[in-house]
């Protein structure tokens, strides 16, 4: 039992000794340091304790010698339970630091775990133990950050030293930059950590400034908590968008709209912020059909109860719909206030065979999505993962005809990978991965290691049938690995063998996907979702968008064949993009080499090229003038000669801080634009 605790602890019991003997040696050094304190307090301290002695020893019979002789077995007993609790606090350190992603260092002791779970649940810990709630904004100590988060790490950061404030905010909780811009794909509810907390990747000038936030890489946030107060900069430019093309604007509806049960979680609240909307002339609304909601519990039994009642509503009020076919968990990312797993009877075949998930170096498994490796193995109670998708597309068809066939839902967005968006889950934040690190290779379970080695033979080198080892890990900088730095062996005889299958597969993955969904969906119009990866961009090897699977070095164009793809099967390409968010560029933000705009305009030339139509979405929230006059250069391109457009938008996201009188004003500034008005 012994040697089964410490395999599920993922300890050994070498381990656990040397730990335990660092635990003695600190406490060990600490005593020899407080007796060297005690020595040091003055001679009047030695005297006082020298007469306290003498009066123990007066009041006990035997002048204190008992004291001093307690018997061997209790000392022995003293001895086994303090060996007992180091050896204990010795395993959880050892499991906090292998499998809860907890930067201890090698000599943490109990403190250390404390003020590490108090930040997690959202408490600000300073380094002489000073702790109070993240919401304290009158407790903050002078001379910390002045930077105050708009919403729950989802608004941009404001600085004492801009000159010109655009944006004040009252706000209920804190995100440091590096929180703010890690969650870049979609965003996990992390709770708030503390400003004053110190990371590796960031400078101390970081924190606060809205010209040096690192957050605006492109973060999804569903839930906003605080207030806004809107002040204008007077010296504002406004440019006039009438006469320009019409884009659609659609809100995207709460994760959470359906629950669990398949059912309105708040019908008459959301009713009331539909009529809103449709008030301002939104055209419409996007929301998820969760896979691991509509066929929970057993396999090829639909509900869409929820679905049907909301499409209803919609229809009632002549809005229109856009549908996400949603195959991935919600709650591992930022962002997600719900928590929505995949079907039960999956999660039950990954117990007892985890290589249905996609797996890393380490063998860590990641269960928000399915392993494209599986898409033609039969391991799903009889079905491959295809076969799958397919029926629950055709299921939605079926059931949800009648929305499909009146134009109420005018778009089907099929979801491809972790988030709904086409890329490797390379970047994890459940696994330690933090921005701007260049994630993981994601190709290690049984089956996609199994579709290496039959390259590598098919190639004739055998000896290739591996993924690379000096790639670094989930936080590295390219120039710190062998693999992604100048001159690195991403760009050698193997290095262009795997990046090329890698990348294949994920194109493959779509291709099949997308080929189903067009036999399913006929005539409507389909989409897929491509992400933003712009860190490391202006470096050689672009090492993160190659970890997510997109074979684009400085060398070569990785997206043209995805264009090419979606082109084949009449898909959108729908990008979710970070530099619309961008009020300022930043000074600190080169620190991670990124290029949203380049990599935005570098993914839109290869849609336009192909004649691939494209829908954007927001990552950020944002509720300000000078933002949404970003996102206005982002969506209208008003110099463009052939006078190419969107053909919609969809902004991120309907909360109630969006349905505030000045926030509602200004949104409805913003859809007049967009609306070439």
């Amino acid at each position: 039992m012994a040697t089964d605790m410490q395999k599920l602890l993922g300890t050994s019991e070498e381990d656990d000794d040397e730990e335990m003997d660092m635990d003695v040696k600190e406490e060990d050094d600490g005593d020899r340091r407080n007796r060297d304190t005690r020595a040091a307090s003055g001679s009047s301290n030695d005297e006082f304790m020298f007469q306290q002695s003498m009066q123990d020893q007066v009041g006990t019979p035997g002048g204190g010698g008992s004291r001093r002789s307690r018997p061997l077995e209790e000392k022995e007993r003293t001895k086994l339970r303090e060996r007992h609790r180091r050896a204990i606090t010795a395993r959880i350190l050892g499991g906090l630091r292998r499998h809860g992603n907890y930067n201890l260092r090698v000599r943490a002791d109990i403190n250390d775990v404390i003020a590490a779970l108090a930040r997690e649940a959202g408490w600000v810990v300073l380094p002489d133990g000073t702790t109070f709630p993240a919401k304290s904004q009158g407790t903050k100590p002078t001379g910390g950050s002045s930077a105050v988060a708009a919403g729950s790490s989802a608004s941009h950061i404001a600085s004492q030293q801009t000159s010109t404030p655009a944006l004040r905010v009252v706000s209920s909780g804190r995100r440091s930059p590096v929180e703010l811009s890690a969650c870049r794909m979609k965003g996990v509810f992390t709770p708030a950590s503390s400003p004053y907390d110190k990371f590796p990747t960031q400078s101390p000038e970081l924190v606060g400034s809205v010209n040096k936030a690192e957050g605006l890489v492109g973060c999804s946030v569903d839930v906003i908590n605080s207030k806004q107060i809107l002040d204008i900069p007077p010296n504002l430019t406004e440019q006039d968008f009438s006469g320009t093309p019409y884009v659609p604007v659609y809100v995207m509806l709460p994760l959470g709209v359906i629950n669990m049960k398949c059912e309105l979680a708040d019908r008459d609240g959301l009713v009331k912020h539909l009529r809103i909307l449709k008030s301002i002339h939104v055209d419409g609304v996007k929301v998820d059909c969760w896979w691991g909601i509509v066929e929970a519990h057993s396999p090829q039994e639909y509900n869409w109860t929820g679905y049907r009642q909301l499409f209803q509503m919609v229809r009632d009020l002549n809005l229109k719909i856009q549908v996400l076919m949603s195959f991935h968990e919600c709650g591992g990312n930022v962002g997600d206030d719900v928590c929505i797993p995949l079907p039960h009877w999956v999660a039950e075949i990954g117990r007892t065979n985890p290589d249905i998930y996609f797996t890393d170096r380490e063998g860590r498994r990641n269960p928000e999505c399915l392993s494209w490796g599986i898409d033609k193995e039969r391991i799903l109670r009889g079905r491959t993962a295809l076969e799958v998708y397919f029926d629950y597309m055709r299921s939605f068809r079926i059931e949800l005809a009648e929305f499909l066939e009146d134009g109420v839902i005018s778009m089907v967005e099929i979801g491809l990978g972790p988030c709904g968006e086409l890329r490797y889950p390379s970047c994890p934040i459940k696994h330690g991965w933090r921005y701007p690190g260049v994630g993981e290779f994601q190709c290690y379970d049984k089956y996609l290691s199994k579709s290496l080695r039959k390259a590598a033979e098919s190639r004739g080198h055998l000896f290739w049938a591996r993924g690379p080892d000096n790639t670094g890990s989930y936080n590295s900088q390219p120039q710190g690995t062998g693999f992604f730095c100048d001159g690195g062996d991403y760009d050698g005889l193997y290095g262009r063998f795997f990046l090329k299958w890698y990348s294949q597969v994920l194109i493959d993955h779509a291709d099949q996907i997308l080929s189903l969904a067009k036999l399913v969906f006929d005539s409507s119009c389909i989409a897929a979702k491509l992400p933003d990866v712009h860190w490391w961009y202006r470096t050689a090897s672009h090492a993160a968008e190659l970890t997510a699977g997109f074979y684009n070095p400085s060398n070569r164009d990785g997206y043209a064949a995805i264009a090419s793809t979606l082109k084949k099967h009449g898909a959108t390409l729908s990008f979710v993009s970070g530099e619309v968010q961008v009020l300022n560029r930043p000074d600190d933000f080169s620190g991670a080499l990124g290029e949203p705009e380049a990599v935005a305009w570098q993914v839109l030339n290869a849609a336009w090229d192909s004649d691939t139509p494209v829908a954007r979405e927001n990552s950020l929230p944002c509720h300000d003038r000078v933002g949404y006059n970003k996102m206005l250069e982002s969506v209208k391109f008003r110099n463009d000669p052939d006078r190419r457009h969107l053909s919609s938008f969809a902004y991120s996201r309907l909360v109630p801080a969006l349905m505030e009188e000045h926030n509602i004003v200004e949104f409805e500034r913003f859809v007049k634009k967009l609306h070439g008005n």
